[in-house]
């Protein structure tokens, strides 16, 4: 990732469910939290009520990889912490990288241009 880190530890997960807001959808709920910083930190965290390691390892990876590919349409100075939910098993790369997207407009954390771009791509998806 180039412009982000990764949350990695338990202090850093905890301020962050704790003064951050959340938003959620069927697969994914997104913790934000405002930093003074200009890079963004990320923190990914699937639990054992999703699957088992092959599963829970597999969807850090969509999301991660979601994240990466879409990073420089988010604004910088945040931490997010993205929660997988058991909905999001069996669901293939597009449909996280959605999903990620969408918790990205609710914050109001995509950058105007991207919304823009993402709301286009959505409506001729529909067609």
């Amino acid at each position: 990732m180039l412009f982000s880190e990764s949350l990695k530890k338990y202090g850093d997960f905890q301020r962050v469910y704790k003064r951050g807001r959340s938003y959620a959808n069927k697969y994914l709920i997104m913790y934000v939290l405002k930093q003074d910083v200009q890079e963004n930190r990320i923190g990914i965290s699937v639990s054992k009520k999703v699957g088992n390691s092959v599963v829970r390892h597999r969807i850090t990876r969509l999301i991660r990889e979601s994240y990466r590919l879409n990073e420089q349409k988010f604004v910088g100075g945040l931490d997010i912490v993205v929660i997988a939910r058991p909905g999001a098993k069996e669901r293939s790369f597009f449909e996280i990288e959605s999903a990620l997207l969408h918790l990205g407009r609710l914050h109001s954390i995509l950058k105007e241009e991207e919304k823009k771009e993402v709301k286009k791509e959505h409506e001729e998806g529909i067609d």
